[in-house]
């Protein structure tokens, strides 16, 4: 499928931003909980219930995660094989894939990961349990840098790409997931005017982890950008430039939203009107997120396509 005057393998980049995305929301949640919920929440009655439903949310996000990682390995097994699709799914191949490339033994790595989160996550509210499931999550997300473009760098630079790259993850995971546990928080204290303080600091303390997410997205994006793009040629002149700089003005939308959610907003949870700002606030959180799966779709074809610089070499 023609895209931007590049070839769209579609399935394969539907498939790479389902699991970005269902992995980025695994291990935001858990972030969330950990930086966000555990200390705004305390021991309040509504803890216990938030916590739950940030445990299942979680669990179905590890689900899909599982799932799509499943359907991404064989269809990368066929990319790799130059098979077609049905030829490619068997024993030797995916055997070869698994043990003898780069791609399978990151698969593994995150496999392990995955089991180990869902051992965490049967912990309930252990604190032991909370860190292992959060630990595990974070390496399942970040060893998805050894699956794309930094993987493939070389030399100190393919050091500093792989370290950028995974800041990158883990940030765009704080971010993204954060917003599907903050969206949960507002709707389990929907209607409760009674924690109203409570609210307006779970939301200031989201605000903060969001700041330090936007600065280490764009700090690790810039490093990323300047190894694969390199010029501002790049950015305007090739397909992956140009994907790059959609995807840039859609992070400058998901910023304005959240300036307002910031500077708006959140003040508001406290005044006389607080019922319609965290209506309003859902809302915004809401576009903030969808903006965000946008990106991922982005990422999905980023990840597809020949990096810019290559063509300016």
């Amino acid at each position: 499928m023609p895209w931007f005057g590049a070839e769209i393998d579609a399935p394969m980049v539907a498939t790479r931003a389902v699991q970005f995305a269902a992995s980025a929301v695994t291990a935001g949640l858990l972030i969330f909980r950990a930086t966000v919920l555990t200390r705004g929440l305390g021991s309040s009655k509504l803890a216990g219930v938030i916590d739950a439903r940030i445990r299942w949310s979680a669990w179905g996000a590890l689900l899909v995660t599982v799932a799509s990682g499943a359907v991404w390995f064989v269809l990368q097994a066929a990319s790799m094989s130059g098979l077609p699709l049905r030829e490619a799914v068997t024993s030797d191949t995916l055997s070869a894939v698994l043990n003898e490339t780069q791609f399978g033994l990151v698969a593994q790595l995150r496999a392990i990961c995955a089991v180990v989160l869902a051992v965490g996550l049967f912990g309930a509210r252990s604190t032991s349990m909370h860190r292992l499931s959060l630990a595990a999550a974070l390496g399942l997300v970040g060893a998805i840098a050894w699956t794309g473009h930094a993987g493939a760098t070389t030399g100190e630079a393919g050091v500093w790409h792989l370290a950028a790259d995974v800041l990158h993850l883990w940030a765009a995971a704080a971010w993204i997931g954060g917003l599907v546990g903050l969206m949960l928080v507002l709707l389990a204290l929907r209607g409760d005017r009674s924690p109203l303080p409570m609210r307006t600091d779970l939301v200031r303390r989201f605000s903060m982890l969001g700041i330090l997410s936007v600065a280490t997205l764009i700090g690790s994006g810039a490093v990323n950008s300047w190894i694969l793009v390199g010029s501002v040629d790049g950015l305007l002149h090739t397909v992956y430039g140009r994907l790059l700089v959609i995807k840039l003005v859609i992070f400058a939308a998901m910023l304005a939203f959240a300036a307002v959610n910031r500077i708006w907003l959140t003040p508001r949870l406290a005044s006389s009107r607080a019922g319609r700002a965290a209506f309003a606030l859902a809302c915004s959180t809401g576009i903030e997120l969808a903006l965000g799966l946008v990106i991922f779709g982005i990422v999905g074809v980023l990840g597809t396509q020949h990096p810019a610089i290559h063509f300016l070499l």
